[in-house]
């Protein structure tokens, strides 16, 4: 009984803790440029930890960590550091700066709009939104599998998993809809301190269960769980290292077609402190992911078989202020990405869907933002109850879940985004391309896994590739996209070449300001001109 005590004390302080944070937020909120993009004056700390704290959820540390860790052993440390070094490092620094310029020149507040200002197809818009709105569920979903199969294991079934469910989509839903993106984003620096804390403190204590890293690796080389011996999972590529470029792609390369992550350019300050976040968040990402996924490399000596809750089980017999820390930890990282989801949907359809009224008030677009967020919460929570309690048969595995969100958009839209803030030759054909072939892989893969069909590429015991497995087909996606884009542009009708050389005109614009940079919010801007000297390069 005290064990339990103990846990919830920590959950209801580290509750205090976010709600306060929403209700000091709550002025900064006013209106939906607010709401949705913090005025694009979030600073570098806010900026990296928000987007570490959306791309780090229960999906990585319950499942992914725990399902990979059991395949790679300690292999799986490579794709930790392919998601600091690809999904952060390389992220910040091709895409952070450009997507900043591009979207406030464009006026743009979502990924939808940005295509559709982009592209000058407004169609093109609603089809990205509908993408956005459909398959971020399955992402929602895994997510809350992720936190189920925590507490399930923690609390030993006494407190059934519809309540934790519920508290945690009030407790997230408060927060984000008294105060929008700022809220979020101070909620997910916070988080993101017990993310950083937890992971290290959790990781030197499962280790020391065995006697340290040492014991640890040999023990784990020593295991018998594959027929060529239990070396494999203590060895530097693992028994498998196809299959683990694919996991590294897809979980690197695919954050940077994602919404919920490519947002977080939108809002930041200015330059300079873009340079700043991008250090910030790959530091963050070595860290968390790092941390995660190393210590789902040993689950082997903590379980006999793969299961869903490897890494509860692997915490559930340490301390129990250890156990605690873990669950605010997981806690603090599933929030902050289910705020991150619901601001992404709840913007997309306000903006993209909602928004073609030219007489809506800003008061009206406010408290659109804030129902939809309450209704993308709600619709969560329902379909994560679905996933718990739903027929096991129509629900799949967290790591399936997340392939299947990321294949599905990033796949979608990878290609349009990148090359549409590089290149001045994309047409709007060839993002219609990129979003049909992407659904029709994700579809098509999603198919042969649910009636048991396997069509896999073999040869001399090594899978190649597997149509029926949801992270193959979601890189596959990838692939397609940055391949298909420049190939269609090249056949068909180009936007108005006055039109792009305006919106590309845009990086090459340089004034020296005493005080801020080009970027900056446009009432910032202007007063910043009355004010300042300038310099002429």
């Amino acid at each position: 009984m005290i064990d339990i005590i103990i846990k919830l004390a920590f959950i209801v302080v580290f509750f205090a803790a976010t709600f306060f944070i929403g209700f000091y937020s709550r002025k900064k909120a006013q209106t939906s440029n607010d709401f949705a993009l913090a005025g694009r004056n979030v600073g570098p700390w806010l900026s990296a930890f928000a987007y570490g704290t959306s791309y780090f959820s229960a999906v990585i540390f319950i499942g992914y960590a725990g399902s990979f860790g059991w395949l790679f052993g300690v292999s799986a440390l490579w794709i930790g550091l392919g998601n600091a070094f690809i999904g952060s490092l390389l992220c910040w620094k091709v895409l952070g700066r450009k997507t900043r310029l591009m979207t406030q020149k464009l006026e743009s507040a979502t990924m939808p709009d940005f295509f559709g200002k982009r592209y000058k197809s407004n169609t093109l818009k609603v089809f990205a939104s509908i993408i956005v709105f459909i398959f971020l569920i399955p992402y929602t979903a895994a997510l809350y599998n992720g936190l189920s199969s925590l507490f399930s294991t923690c609390f030993s079934d006494a407190i059934p998993i519809w309540v934790w469910i519920l508290i945690i989509s009030i407790a997230t839903g408060a927060y984000t809809i008294v105060g929008g993106l700022f809220s979020s984003a101070l909620n997910s620096f916070f988080q993101g301190i017990i993310m950083l804390v937890g992971i290290v403190l959790v990781v030197i204590a499962a280790l020391n269960v065995n006697g340290g890293l040492m014991s640890s690796l040999e023990m784990l080389g020593t295991t018998g769980f594959s027929d060529n011996g239990g070396w494999q999972y203590a060895s530097i590529f693992g028994p498998d290292p196809v299959h683990l470029i694919f996991v590294v792609l897809l979980t690197s390369l695919g954050c940077w077609g994602l919404p919920q992550m490519v947002g977080k350019f939108y809002s930041i300050r200015n330059e300079e402190q873009i340079k700043k976040g991008n250090v910030i968040s790959t530091i963050f990402a070595v860290i968390v992911a790092g941390g995660c996924y190393f210590l789902g490399g040993f689950s082997r000596i903590f379980a006999s078989e793969k299961t869903g809750d490897i890494i509860p089980r692997m915490v559930s017999g340490l301390n129990v202020v250890v156990v605690a820390i873990v669950i605010v930890l997981v806690l603090a990282a599933s929030m902050s990405t289910l705020s991150g989801l619901v601001l992404a949907s709840a913007s997309t359809i306000t903006f993209d869907l909602f928004d073609s009224k030219k007489n809506k008030t800003e008061k009206q677009k406010l408290w659109s933002l804030r129902i939809l967020v309450l209704a993308s919460i709600i619709i969560s929570a329902l379909l994560a109850i679905f996933q718990v309690y739903g027929p096991q048969e129509l629900t799949k595995d967290i790591a399936g879940l997340m392939g299947i969100s990321w294949g599905a958009i990033s796949g979608a839209f990878i290609g349009p985004f990148l090359y549409g803030l590089y290149s001045k030759k994309v047409t709007k054909a060839s993002v219609y391309v990129s979003f049909i072939v992407s659904i029709v892989i994700s579809l098509l893969g999603l198919i042969l896994s649910f009636t048991g069909h396997s069509f896999k590429l073999e040869s001399n015991g090594i899978l190649w590739f597997d149509f029926a497995d949801s992270i193959y087909m979601g890189v596959l996606a990838m692939a397609l996209s940055f391949c298909l884009v420049p190939l269609v542009s090249r056949f068909t009708k180009k936007l108005d070449q006055d039109f792009v050389d305006e919106l590309f005109g845009t990086y090459e614009h340089k004034v020296l300001v005493k005080e801020g940079s080009v970027l900056i919010d446009k009432e910032v801007y202007k007063e910043e001109i009355q004010k300042a000297s300038f310099e002429k390069e």
